[in-house]
């Protein structure tokens, strides 16, 4: 069996960082991401996709992303049932993310270059293998 996404969209929001009662860090923030093709009216549609990470990861997305940041991100599908107080049975569909790359740079970010941000949720934090060292996006021919 197989259940791996890959989302690539822009934060709505800043992400949310709390703490489990055992301490365990956990964030949540709403993804944006355009659909590959345009209505009737020439119109891209989006989906709002909401995103959770856990430990390490969360605590970095807590600290380095914000709304408006691009992101690529790689996960799981979790579909979780509750109820509400008024007795009423509710699902919920998210994405627990486990690999997360910056694709822009923040606002105060004095990370120098223009590559990628990867971060994973084994704690692996480090420039991305394709690493375009002072090549800014602007540089690239498409």
């Amino acid at each position: 069996m197989l259940n791996r996404i890959v989302l690539v969209g822009r934060l709505t929001r800043d992400p949310e960082l709390r703490y489990t009662p055992n301490g365990v860090p956990v964030a949540n923030f709403t993804l944006a991401v355009d659909r590959s093709y345009t209505n009737q009216q020439g119109e891209r549609q989006t989906d709002f996709i909401d995103i959770v990470v856990w430990r390490k990861l969360a605590e970095l997305c807590g600290q380095y992303l914000g709304k408006g940041r691009l992101v690529a991100l790689e996960g799981r599908l979790q579909i979780r049932s509750y109820e509400t107080q008024e007795g009423q049975k509710r699902k919920v569909a998210e994405v627990v993310a486990d690999n997360i790359r910056f694709l822009d740079k923040g606002r105060g970010d004095d990370r120098s270059g223009g590559g990628q941000e990867h971060v994973s949720d084994d704690g692996d934090q480090g420039r991305d293998e394709d690493d375009l060292g002072s090549m800014s996006l602007d540089d690239l021919p498409f």
